[in-house]
C-alpha cells in the first residue's frame, strides 16, 4: 500500500515524510532540552553543596550549545522549521522520482518489447498508457503520433521528455531557492541581533553584559542554523540538476530504440497462415483398409 501511494502521489508522500521527519526532530529538541537543563541544575547545586564559598560565578555551569541554539533562535524557530520541513520534502521527492528504476522500469520495458515483437500493438500502447514513469508517458506520447511516420513521432517523444523535464526541473529550482534564502534568514537574524545589541549599548549608564551577549549570540546563532540548511540545499541541488540530465537523455535514447522497433515490426508484413493439410479421400482409405 505505501509503495503504491507513492508511486501514484509522490508530492504527497514526499510531504507526509518530511512532516514526519521534522515532527520526530521537534519532538527530540522537546525531549532533550528539558533533560539537559535539569542536568544542568543539578551539577550546579552538586558543585555549589561541594564548595560553598565559591562565588556564584564561578561555580555556574556553562549552558548547553544545544539548549542555547534553541534558544537563541526565539520567533525565528517556526521560519525555520517550515523551511526544514520544505527541504525535507523536496529532497524525498526528488528522491523517488529520479530513480532510475522508477523513471525506466526494468519489467515495462522487457513486457513492452515482447508484446511489440508479438505484433501486439493496441495492448503495447495501452501498457504504455497506463504507466506513469517518465518512459511510459514519453512512449504514449510517441505511440500516439506514430501513424503519422516515426520522424514525427520521435519528435513528439522529445518534446515530452523534454516537458517532464521541465516540471522537475521546477522542483530542483525550489533547492537553489532555498539555498539562497537561509543566509538571507541568516541575516536578518544576524542585524536584528545586532540591533538588540546597539540598543543595549545606547541605554545610560553601563550596558548589561548578559544581555548584550545575548543579542550578539542570537545573531550568530540564526546565521548558523541559515548557513546549515544552505549547504545540504545547495549540494543537492547541483546532484539533482545532474541526475536530471542523466535520467532525461537515458529516457529518450530507449523510447527512441522502443518507438523505432515498433515501426519496423508493424511495417513487416503479417506471417501468412500454414495452409491446411488437404482431406484424405474416404473411399481411397477404405479401399486400402480392405486390401490390408
Amino acid at each position: 500500500m505505501i509503495r503504491l501511494a507513492t508511486q501514484t502521489h509522490p508530492r504527497l508522500a514526499a510531504l507526509v515524510i518530511g512532516s514526519l521527519l521534522a515532527a520526530f526532530l521537534f519532538a527530540l529538541v522537546s525531549l532533550t532540552v528539558p533533560t539537559a537543563r535539569a542536568q544542568e541544575e543539578n551539577a550546579a547545586t552538586e558543585n555549589k553543596a561541594a564548595e560553598p564559598n565559591k562565588p556564584a560565578e564561578l561555580s555556574r555551569q556553562s549552558p548547553s550549545i544545544f539548549m542555547h541554539i534553541i534558544k537563541s533562535l526565539s520567533w525565528f524557530a517556526p521560519i525555520m522549521l517550515v523551511v526544514s520541513i520544505a527541504l525535507i520534502a523536496l529532497i524525498m521527492l526528488l528522491i523517488m522520482e529520479l530513480r532510475m528504476g522508477a523513471a525506466i522500469p526494468p519489467g515495462f520495458v522487457e513486457d513492452f518489447t515482447e508484446t511489440v515483437n508479438k505484433r501486439r500493438f493496441k495492448e503495447a500502447f495501452e501498457m504504455a498508457k497506463e504507466d506513469g514513469s517518465f518512459l511510459g508517458r514519453v512512449l504514449t506520447t510517441g505511440m500516439s503520433r506514430l501513424q503519422y511516420g516515426i520522424d514525427d513521432a520521435r519528435e513528439a517523444a522529445f518534446n515530452m521528455v523534454e516537458s517532464v523535464k521541465a516540471g522537475k526541473d521546477q522542483l530542483i529550482t525550489y533547492l537553489a531557492t532555498i539555498g539562497t534564502l537561509g543566509p538571507m534568514l541568516g541575516l536578518v537574524g544576524t542585524v536584528w541581533g545586532m540591533i538588540l545589541s546597539f540598543m543595549e549599548l545606547g541605554r545610560g549608564g553601563s550596558p548589561n553584559p548578559a544581555k548584550l551577549a545575548d543579542g550578539i549570540s542570537h545573531a550568530l546563532v540564526v546565521t548558523l542554523v541559515g548557513i546549515a540548511l544552505s549547504v545540504p540545499a545547495i549540494f543537492c541541488h547541483a546532484f539533482f540538476r545532474n541526475r536530471l540530465i542523466r535520467v532525461s537523455m537515458d529516457v529518450g535514447n530507449i523510447a527512441d530504440d522502443l518507438l523505432t522497433q515498433m515501426y519496423h515490426n508493424s511495417r513487416k508484413p503479417a506471417a501468412a497462415p500454414e495452409p491446411a493439410a488437404p482431406a484424405a479421400d474416404p473411399r481411397a482409405a477404405a479401399t486400402a483398409a480392405i486390401k490390408k
